[in-house]
């Protein structure tokens, strides 16, 4: 993949993310120009989407465990709840397009991606809390309770994030150091 595409890539993926943000409707917006061009079909687009979930969720993880809790599972909730803060609209989706019972995967194939992806998570949130190690099969359904803790705690934040065009991370260090 060249420069070009990849960044076309990410910047027609912001706009997806910033229209299901909006919408909250949990389907994926094959209808927006320029993403029938960049992902291949709704399982790229939801890959996609599962990655930037993943990925601000670990970070979260990571915040929170920085500070040295006393109770990791309860930093592994908080985590979890900032990441559906910040990605309701990906979390909105996620949960629309899971396996069944609660979900609807458009194919097999989009039902075994998402089993595996969300068993990794699973094995994320069990690690991260302490409650085992990667190798320990115990852990899948030990994530998966802590998961349903999470979501059984979440309240959702009120206010919706505005969130303008990507400027870029030199543009968005000229504006904290402007700031300051």
């Amino acid at each position: 993949m060249s420069w070009t595409s990849h960044h076309k890539r990410g910047e027609i993926l912001r706009g997806v993310v910033a229209v299901i943000d909006e919408r909250r409707d949990g389907l994926l917006p094959m209808d927006l120009p320029g993403v029938t061009e960049t992902f291949a079909d709704e399982l790229d687009l939801l890959a996609a989407l599962q990655l930037r979930w993943h990925t601000r969720l670990s970070g979260r993880i990571e915040t929170e465990l920085a500070g040295q809790p006393m109770d990791l599972e309860d930093a592994v909730v908080r985590a979890w709840h900032s990441a559906a803060d910040d990605l309701p609209g990906i979390r909105t989706v996620l949960d629309r397009y899971h396996a069944p019972p609660v979900g609807q995967p458009v194919d097999e194939a989009m039902a075994t991606a998402l089993a595996k992806s969300q068993a990794k998570e699973h094995l994320t949130l069990a690690v991260m809390a302490g409650r085992g190690a990667f190798a320990d099969t115990e852990c899948v359904r030990l994530g998966s309770m802590i998961e349903a803790r999470a979501r059984a705690e979440y309240v959702p934040a009120v206010e919706v994030v505005e969130r303008g065009p990507f400027a870029g991370l030199v543009d968005m260090f000229r504006a904290v150091r402007s700031a300051a």
